[in-house]
């Protein structure tokens, strides 16, 4: 290939998000579309944050993790949606391509930061339900918060390792990403270099990264389902499956929608129908988080209520 079709990393190659829609009449629309779900995203995990430190009975192990996959969900979206909107607004579809690899950086860690938050918190549940008398003992609060920052420092670490792995690519001309954020698959597969290497690394790491996690989601839930079900009262069973029922439908949410986005891309020829699945794993569950740990959560239900109701003194 000709060294003028290639550009390096020193050349700082611009790449072109081309979006969710070619029609620029629906622009518009859709501007305010993400706009509203960015803003629901921001407030109803920041209510969530609010409420778990203002209300003192909130202030156990399962509401210190919600109030960090709330953080995480802020950051997540913070990540993807605003640099769309410029873009539309803009009228441009251009990122730099350090800002390219940052985006790509950010949702690696807070993508990774989901997976492991999520299974911290069947964790919890776990030892809440199963082991309920050695529960303040096992979630001491040294132990709850190191659990947050290995989940943190595992996600840095495999966002790193994706980003010196695409840093040694280089990138031949026409670098448009089919999609409205730069996703690490859609990125690798620009580069005029060998990717052997990247695309090994993906698999591996999401075998660890991902496969993991999952596999102790799944064993903590076979574990609950097993201790409810010998639980002789119903009022006991009612109250198991409630506190576990708000986590449950978002890892069925997110996981469900990833996995969906994986198989879609398997079955869709066209990037852009591919590209419109990604926004049900990128941009959905971080919106529905909120309502569905209010509405689900009778603990959570009544501290929004007093939240409300003891507003004027609060403020």
């Amino acid at each position: 290939m000709n060294n003028m079709e290639k550009s390096n990393q020193t050349d700082f190659p611009v790449f072109l998000l081309l979006g969710l829609i070619e029609d620029t009449r629906l622009q518009p629309i859709l501007v305010s579309v993400f706009f509203s779900i960015y803003l629901v995203t921001i407030l109803g995990n920041l209510l969530i944050i609010l409420i778990s430190i203002y209300d003192s009975h909130l202030h156990t192990p399962m509401y210190l993790f919600l109030s960090n996959l709330s953080l995480n969900d802020i950051c997540l979206s913070t990540s993807t949606i605003p640099k769309m909107l410029a873009n539309i607004k803009e009228n441009s579809q251009s990122i730099t391509y350090k800002g390219c690899l940052t985006q790509m950086s950010f949702v690696l860690i807070f993508g990774g930061m989901e997976n492991c938050l999520l299974a911290v918190m069947a964790y919890d549940r776990y030892i809440a339900i199963c082991h309920p008398l050695r529960y303040t003992v096992i979630m001491e609060p040294c132990f709850c918060v190191l659990l947050i920052l290995l989940s943190l420092i595992i996600s840095v670490v495999d966002s790193l390792m994706h980003s010196l792995m695409v840093l040694r690519l280089s990138f031949c001309k026409h670098l448009e990403i089919s999609n409205f954020f730069c996703e690490l698959p859609q990125i690798i597969k620009l580069a005029c270099s060998d990717i052997l290497i990247d695309n090994i690394l993906i698999y591996l790491s999401s075998c660890i990264f991902i496969g993991i996690p999952i596999s102790g989601i799944v064993f903590s839930y076979v574990h609950i389902i097993s201790s409810v079900l010998r639980m002789a009262s119903s009022e006991g069973k009612y109250k198991a499956f409630s506190t576990c029922g708000s986590h449950l439908s978002v890892v069925s949410l997110f996981y469900g929608t990833g996995f969906g986005v994986y198989i879609t891309s398997i079955i869709m020829d066209s990037s852009r129908k591919t590209a419109v699945a990604s926004v049900m794993y990128s941009v959905v569950p971080q919106m529905l988080n909120p309502f569905i740990y209010s509405l689900r959560n009778r603990d959570m239900k009544e501290a929004v209520r007093k939240f409300f109701s003891g507003m004027p003194s609060f403020l």
